[in-house]
């Protein structure tokens, strides 16, 4: 699958969004080493810090089911249906990537490819944890 063709299923999965309050719909689309593909939207609450991002849905639905190796995310959000504009995954989504994948983990996004540690230069880890 090529990068465009991920973002064009971050797109896809935005139409699943449940942002009723915030209006601003999120898709993700994860890609596991193996090729296996894993969407999610963010999933708003009233009690907003209960709401869930799109990228942490992806993460979860995936390892849930067994995989934790993965190659790459593309994320998109929109207030207007207009996903030239990038959307950068927040910190909590960062982390949770960070568990999973390394510094090289590519990001991508509408203005194209990033890696995991252009976003988390210093992350929390299992080391600190030791």
């Amino acid at each position: 699958m090529t990068y465009d063709e991920l973002f064009g299923e971050a797109v896809k999965a935005s139409e699943n969004s449940y942002s009723k309050y915030s209006g601003f719909s999120v898709g993700a689309a994860l890609l596991t080493l193996d090729g296996k593909l894993f969407t999610g939207c963010n999933i708003e609450n009233s009690s907003y810090s209960l709401t869930n991002c799109a990228e942490r849905t992806a993460v979860f639905k995936a390892v849930s089911e067994g995989y934790t190796e993965f190659s790459a995310i593309a994320v998109a959000g929109s207030a207007t249906e207009d996903f030239s504009k990038p959307c950068y995954p927040c910190g909590a989504c960062l982390q949770v990537l960070s568990e999973f994948c390394g510094d090289d983990f590519t990001v991508i996004l509408s203005d194209g490819e990033h890696k995991l540690s252009d976003f988390l230069p210093m992350r929390f880890s299992e080391e600190n944890i030791k």
